[in-house]
C-alpha cells in the first residue's frame, strides 16, 4: 500500500510534468488524455477537454507524484491543488479506509470500477483533505 501526492493543474499539466521531470532527471512521462478515455455517449467530452492530462506520473528520488488537469468547469484553486491518493492491491483495505474517511465528510465518486481501475473512488474527508483511493495502478 501506498500514498502518494496527486497534483492538479488548469490546463497547464502537461508542461508542469515536463518540466518536472527534467527537473529531477526522470524518464519521460506516459500522457493519458481525457480524449483517450473511453466515449461516454451520456457525458459527451467537450472538444476543449480532449488534449487536457488525465493523468501522468513521475517517479521522484523513489516516490510516486502523480499528475493531472482538471475537467474544463471543475473548480480549481492553487493552493488546494492537491490529494492524497491511496493506492493497494487489497480491496478490504481500500473500502475499509474509504468508508472510515467518509465519516462526515464529502464524496466525490462512491469505490466504484472504471476503466483504469477495479475500484476507485474520491472523497474529501471531515477536516476538508482530499483522497483519491485506487485498486492497483501499476499499468498507468
Amino acid at each position: 500500500m501506498a500514498v502518494d501526492a496527486y497534483l492538479n493543474f488548469n490546463g497547464n499539466c502537461r508542461e508542469a510534468v515536463e518540466f518536472y521531470a527534467q527537473v529531477f532527471g526522470t524518464e519521460e512521462p506516459k500522457l493519458m488524455t481525457f480524449g483517450q478515455a473511453p466515449p461516454n455517449p451520456e457525458y459527451p467530452l467537450p472538444e476543449e477537454a480532449k488534449s487536457l492530462i488525465m493523468h501522468t506520473r513521475l517517479i521522484i528520488f523513489g516516490s510516486n507524484v502523480m499528475f493531472s488537469d482538471t475537467f474544463p468547469g471543475m473548480p480549481f484553486t492553487v493552493g488546494n491543488n492537491i490529494s492524497l491518493a491511496i493506492v493497494t492491491d487489497d480491496k478490504d483495505a481500500l473500502q475499509s479506509a474509504f468508508d472510515k474517511l467518509k465519516e462526515g465528510g464529502k464524496v466525490g465518486m462512491e469505490l466504484q470500477e472504471t476503466f483504469w481501475s477495479k475500484a476507485y473512488g474520491s472523497l474529501s474527508d471531515k477536516f476538508g483533505v482530499q483522497w483519491q483511493f485506487n485498486l492497483g495502478m501499476e499499468e498507468l
